[in-house]
């Protein structure tokens, strides 16, 4: 009896000229039952997990300005499976504080659930650890509970959080969430 053919491994590799673009229109839309519920005082701020029926779908509008090369001190590092871009994350390494900035992390919706996510991760933070950075910092939003289940796994805590951040666009009234972790 033949042996079925096994799928081609996930390769990550930074992004080559062309491939940005291809990278930014990875679909980064979700649905999500959960959503997480902030409550802010002067004293802090506390997390609940709250459901949401029917479900929430995000989908992000497009970016004002898109570069062509992922942005002004970029990296892009791409997942691809056989020949199919199938995710990307896009990082910055800030100087003055050795923080490897994770600024955007995405990850087709047909690889979701796949390991994509943590593979593209641990490349960034490899290249992150190759830069000398010492933490790894993102932000997220709050009802996008999916992903901040996601980077609490990959070793991601909460680090702070903003109300004002999305005043007056597309996610106003949903809070800046921001993680970060150790290098």
């Amino acid at each position: 009896m033949p042996v079925a053919a096994q799928p081609a491994a996930v390769v990550y590799r930074p992004a080559r000229p062309g491939e940005f673009a291809a990278a930014e229109a990875i679909d980064n839309s979700f649905t999500t039952a959960t959503v997480l519920e902030v409550s802010a005082s002067g004293e802090g701020f506390r997390l609940r997990e709250t459901p949401v029926d029917p479900p929430l779908r995000k989908v992000y509008p497009a970016e004002d300005e898109e570069e062509e090369d992922g942005g002004e001190g970029a990296h892009v590092i791409v997942a691809l499976d056989g020949d199919a871009l199938c995710g990307a994350v896009t990082l910055t390494h800030s100087a003055w504080n050795d923080r490897l900035v994770i600024a955007d992390i995405r990850v087709a919706p047909g690889h979701r659930g796949r390991g994509v996510g943590p593979g593209l991760m641990e490349q960034a933070l490899a290249h992150g650890r190759e830069l000398g950075a010492r933490t790894a910092w993102l932000e997220v939003t709050n009802v996008n509970a999916p992903a901040v289940r996601a980077y609490r796994r990959m070793g991601f805590a909460l680090c702070g959080l903003d109300t004002s951040l999305y005043r007056g666009t597309a996610s106003e009234g949903e809070t800046a969430l921001f993680m970060s972790r150790p290098l």
